[in-house]
């Protein structure tokens, strides 16, 4: 029997015009768009179909977009017939999963990634923080580099595990910058500054974590009806107060995705569906295993498909 995840992506992948072709067309997908602009006071939904990209790329209007757009799209799928086993998101896409395995609603869901946006833009100014991608080294070697530059005065630590080969590191500009170095010295193939407009999960996020954590307080929280997979622990969380503490550790801590994916592996799931605009995770469920399906659905076309797909199985 096939066992489904839906997954959803974090900031990256968003884009102007996501989602455009399902709120064009159908009434339902519209409401989703519609809503966050009432909850929010402003029309995120013109700046998601229209852009600029430079605005919309702003971590505090790519996390309520992103997670507009992934719940919607989850909608749709449940409307076909297609309800998940799991749910599993990277970083701000644990929102999303929280929402589509109704724990969170979408309202307080919008507003609470707008809220963690603007917490984390003011936890470390523009410019002070910086992200990079190695490539090709393990992480416990890794660990040792970051371990190294930080005991030296520039904080940097790994802020993404997200499958074999891929890491993400985090922390001062200046940190990142000598970890790079020193990881391509230290064997590591690639080093790839990423364009991020802050050091996430990662120390310097502390300070976006406690003022989260207040504001987590006045958001009703539901114990999941469909197993949630987070972020810090790579494993089910499951009841009120743990989905609260993942959360906010979530902030400053690395995102386990690979454990999350082999976690979900161990559970039978054979088939991820990604939610929302691009392909990133897709590409890292395959890194981690080549023998399981992937879908991305962000369209009426790649939504037919997956329908189309699921029907024969």
């Amino acid at each position: 029997m096939t066992k489904i995840a839906f997954i959803f992506p974090g900031q990256g992948s968003q884009q102007v015009g996501m989602g455009a072709e399902f709120v064009q067309n159908d009434v339902n997908s519209k409401t989703f768009y519609d809503k966050a602009d009432d909850v929010l006071g402003f029309s995120l939904s013109k700046l998601m179909l229209e852009g600029p990209q430079e605005e919309l790329t702003l971590t505090y209007n790519a996390q309520p977009a992103l997670l507009t757009t992934g719940v919607m799209v989850a909608a749709k799928l449940k409307e076909a017939g297609i309800v998940p086993d799991f749910t599993a998101g990277h970083s701000l896409g644990e929102y999303s999963a929280l929402v589509a395995s109704n724990s969170i609603s979408f309202e307080d869901a919008v507003q609470i990634v707008h809220k963690r946006g603007l917490y984390m833009d003011e936890a470390v100014p523009a410019g002070q923080g910086a992200m990079a991608a190695i490539l090709g080294m393990p992480a416990d070697a890794l660990k040792e580099v970051t371990d190294k530059v930080t005991n030296e005065g520039d904080v940097v630590q790994i802020a993404n595990l997200n499958c074999p080969g891929q890491i993400v590191i985090s922390g001062t500009k200046a940190g990142v910058e000598k970890a790079c170095v020193e990881a391509k010295q230290a064997g590591a193939k690639r080093a790839i500054p990423l364009v991020v407009s802050g050091p996430f999960h990662s120390e310097l996020m502390r300070a976006a974590s406690e003022k989260l954590g207040d504001a987590l307080k006045n958001i009703e929280i539901s114990q999941p009806d469909i197993p949630v997979i987070g972020n810090v622990w790579a494993k089910e969380i499951e009841d009120v107060s743990a989905i609260q503490h993942e959360l906010v550790e979530q902030v400053y801590s690395p995102v386990q995705w690979e454990n999350s994916v082999r976690y979900m592996l161990e559970q039978g799931v054979t088939t991820f569906i990604e939610c929302g605009p691009g392909k990133v995770l897709s590409g890292l469920v395959k890194k981690i295993d080549r023998s399981v399906s992937t879908y991305c659905v962000f369209d009426e076309t790649s939504l037919n498909e997956v329908i189309e797909a699921l029907r024969g199985e």
